[in-house]
């Protein structure tokens, strides 16, 4: 029976010589390994199948009975590594902070050391000399321990 750091290593050493960086690793009770993958420009199939390739050459018949899938990590579903909010600064993300208020903005920054992020959200304040609310840019930062998710919003505008 294989072990899921056999896999997640094997998997690193291909990723190595690519661009494409590991989001998770999961066995599943059913006997699959199911190996998600992700790049800033996005995944291909041939790389998700060279990358089987690859995995089943490496660890043969360590795989026994289970059945491999490796694919991307899917647009829409929720950040899983730092590099995947790093990928998508500049857009429209998602946020359920632990305090149940979500929140939606531009993903500006993500700290160096991964542990928070900036988002900036259109906010209505009431302004001095202004008798209606005007809607303002307000940059807020999140913790990554206290997100419950963030994902990517996708837009058909």
């Amino acid at each position: 029976m294989i072990n899921k750091d056999v896999v997640k290593t094997t998997v690193e050493e291909w990723l190595s010589g690519n661009d494409y960086f590991l989001v998770d690793v999961e066995m599943t009770p059913d006997g699959r390994i199911v190996i998600e993958i992700d790049h800033a420009d996005g995944v291909w199939i041939e790389d998700c199948a060279a990358l089987s390739r690859f995995l089943q050459e490496k660890l043969g018949e360590e795989l026994g009975d289970y059945e491999l899938e490796v694919g991307s990590a899917g647009i829409g579903q929720p950040f899983k590594v730092v590099q995947q909010y790093r990928n998508h600064i500049g857009k429209e993300v998602e946020t359920l902070p632990l305090d149940g208020k979500k929140q939606q903005g531009i993903l500006k920054e993500v700290a160096d050391d991964g542990l928070s992020f900036v988002i900036t959200v259109k906010e209505k304040q009431k302004q001095e000399g202004k008798k209606r609310p005007v809607i303002v840019d307000v940059d807020k930062t999140f913790k990554m321990e206290d997100v419950k998710y963030t994902k990517y919003l996708l837009s058909f505008k």
